[in-house]
């Protein structure tokens, strides 16, 4: 990898406080008020305790100990979480979180991805994606997109792959996550390899890619990292 003259580096605008809109969705930062009831009924409830498996906190018995993590990360940790919403009906279908925010080296990480049920396996969760990344890049000007979970999960490994991420290698005994060791498996895509990935999520997410019932002509492919 060649250097690069960084003398007029400029830091960048933070991510997370912006609306970012779609054909198939809209994100939204989360505001307590506007969003905690819908997000809790999307994301929370006994009959998704597994979705929370993997994430460092939850799974949640109300909206207000949910909104209370949620501030908490917020204070202490400086997390940006934005709700994800269908954009035809506006019905909240999940969440993710802008971490690890440094705007001075532009640098930022997607994490806490909680999506429901009914969003995975969606346009709607590729899109949700797309436009995370795309705000980062386009909007803001960052340098580096990143994603990270626990080495054991193989189906946040095989989402990261999917949406362009490269992986960068594995942090052993990196946590004590719910009484259990975590090693953290590290991806990330950089800003000169964002155009390929951002023409392969385009063509991916047009309309004519699928039928009147939904389903994919092609799936998603992205350019070899060289």
């Amino acid at each position: 990898m060649s250097v690069q003259d960084l003398s007029n580096w400029t830091p960048c605008g933070s991510a997370g406080d912006a609306e970012l809109v779609g054909a198939y969705c809209h994100l939204q930062p989360f505001v307590p008020e506007q969003h905690d009831i819908d997000l809790f009924t999307a994301v929370s409830g006994p009959q998704n305790d597994d979705l929370w498996a993997y994430i460092p906190m939850g799974p949640y018995g109300s909206a207000d100990e949910l909104n209370a993590t949620l501030a908490h990360v917020r204070a202490d940790r400086d997390w940006r979480t934005m709700v994800i919403k269908e954009a035809c009906t506006g019905t909240v279908l999940g969440m993710a979180s802008y971490m690890r925010r440094r705007p001075e080296q532009g640098s930022v990480e997607v994490g806490c991805v909680v999506f429901s049920h009914a969003l995975q396996r969606t346009r709607i969760a590729t899109e949700a994606l797309y436009l995370m990344a795309k705000h980062v890049f386009d909007d803001l000007g960052y340098r580096r997109f990143e994603w990270k979970c626990n080495a054991a999960n193989t189906a946040s490994k095989r989402a990261a792959k999917r949406f362009g991420f490269t992986f960068e290698g594995i942090f052993r005994n990196d946590m004590v996550m719910k009484g259990r060791n975590r090693d953290t498996a590290w991806y990330s895509m950089i800003d000169s390899e964002w155009p390929g990935i951002k023409a392969g999520f385009q063509a991916w997410l047009d309309g004519d890619n699928f039928d009147r019932a939904g389903n994919q002509h092609s799936k998603l492919v992205m350019p070899p990292v060289c």
